[in-house]
């Protein structure tokens, strides 16, 4: 099932408010930003923090720096 691209358009990452792509075949979408992925449950995202698979990768502090 794929997503509308006009939805995908104005969601933002809830956690952080950066971009967000699909993953896993519309299985899931990833913040470009902080790595968070949220489910996509029958076409829909479940855009809450706490069913969020946390970030996998290291995140950039809240000034742009690397993360410590």
């Amino acid at each position: 099932m794929t997503l509308d691209p006009r939805l995908l358009e104005i969601l933002v990452c809830p956690a952080c408010h950066g971009e967000i792509h699909v993953v896993g075949e519309g299985s899931g979408l990833e913040c470009r930003t902080c790595g968070r992925v949220y489910p996509v449950r029958d076409g829909i995202p479940v855009m809450l923090i706490d069913e969020a698979t946390p970030p996998t990768r290291p995140t950039p502090d809240r000034h742009g720096g690397p993360a410590a």
